[in-house]
């Protein structure tokens, strides 16, 4: 099957190799594959922390935290960057708020986003790692890659052309709410611990998606890559702070 390699090859760096150029339609279907791919991350995240053993957790977190960048090529960091930029120097408005956002620069709003974001994962990271909820690992990479396809699936789409738009016009409408549904039970097996994780997830995905609707009339690729970082981080940070 081309889908789930084509959805493993766009959101991580694991050498996957693809038989040729895929059409848009393979390329729609890989959105189904997303929170595998995400549960895939968390597995690895998960068996990093096994692997370092007796690591100090400070040096646990760091590393992890880092694996975790790493597994997927800074993608949505670089998406997060992008639009703290535009969403700060657009002043509220929308041509300029996108003009910005193509800017392949990142200025110091980026940097400070990124630095506070990193710091707050590593710090509700380590918290995590000292209560011994290693498990929920597995939960947050997950959790986040099955908000894109959510967000894609009910949110327009404002830039027109590149893969943004094969994945929206090709989306798998009927499988993509079943494929969802069992994830998220799925997910809610691991304890109470997922449930908080996951309202707090959706909780900032409803607010995202309003600001979006507001500000651009839709989502673009990078304004989905910081819905997933800041999915991720509040998830992180609602766990460390239930323990």
């Amino acid at each position: 099957m081309i889908a789930p390699r084509i959805a493993l090859q766009f959101l991580t760096r694991l050498p996957v190799n693809l038989p040729g150029m895929p059409t848009p339609e393979q390329i729609g279907r890989s959105l189904l594959w997303y929170p595998a791919v995400g549960l895939l991350l968390g597995l690895l995240l998960w068996l990093a922390h096994l692997l370092l053993g007796q690591t100090p957790d400070v040096l646990q977190a760091a590393i992890i935290l880092a694996l975790w960048v790493g597994l997927s090529g800074g993608l949505h960091l670089d998406g997060l960057a992008d639009t703290a930029d535009a969403w700060v120097g657009g002043f509220g408005d929308r041509e300029r708020t996108l003009t910005i956002m193509k800017d392949p620069r990142s200025g110091p709003i980026a940097v400070v986003v990124l630095v506070l974001l990193l710091l707050l994962k590593f710090a509700a990271l380590l918290t995590l790692l000292q209560a011994g909820q290693a498990i929920y690992l597995l939960l947050l990479p997950w959790l986040g890659r099955s908000l894109l396809p959510l967000l894609l699936a009910t949110t327009p789409y404002v830039r027109a052309g590149g893969l943004g738009q094969a994945l929206v016009d090709h989306l798998p409408g009927r499988q993509l709410p079943w494929v969802l549904g069992g994830h998220v039970a799925a997910m809610l097996l691991l304890g109470w611990g997922a449930l908080i994780a996951l309202a707090t997830a959706l909780a900032l995905f409803v607010w995202l998606r309003r600001a979006l609707l507001q500000r651009l009339g839709g989502t673009t690729g990078d304004t989905a890559g910081a819905l997933v970082e800041l999915a991720e981080c509040a998830a992180l940070l609602a766990l460390a702070l239930s323990l």
